[in-house]
């Protein structure tokens, strides 16, 4: 089905960049955003309670091990990406093992 969408060409940019480095379409990165927004986490399969905690906001953080060193904001966004490409694969190939 065809739509049209205004989004802030900001937010469009990114998108389109994001596509890229992923090798897919801008499609495809619209669907799978609004998959995760349509079925959140907590519908979805659990996180690992080992890795993440519900902060003070509702959102999932990654649980800080003792001694362990903090989580830059590298690290966050090499998981985020690890995270939407899960997404996307689960998006794009709903019937893979």
């Amino acid at each position: 089905m065809k739509t049209t969408l205004d989004l802030s060409d900001d937010l469009l940019a990114e998108a389109k960049m994001l596509a890229v480095r992923r090798k897919t379409t801008l499609k495809a990165i619209v669907e799978s955003a609004l998959r995760r927004e349509i079925h959140p986490v907590a519908e979805m399969e659990r996180p690992d309670p080992e890795i993440f905690e519900t902060g003070p906001l509702g959102f999932l953080v990654l649980k800080r091990r003792p001694g362990a060193p903090p989580t830059t904001p590298e690290d966050i966004q090499r998981i985020q990406e690890a995270l939407d490409e899960e997404d996307f694969q689960k998006a794009t190939h709903p019937n893979a093992g």
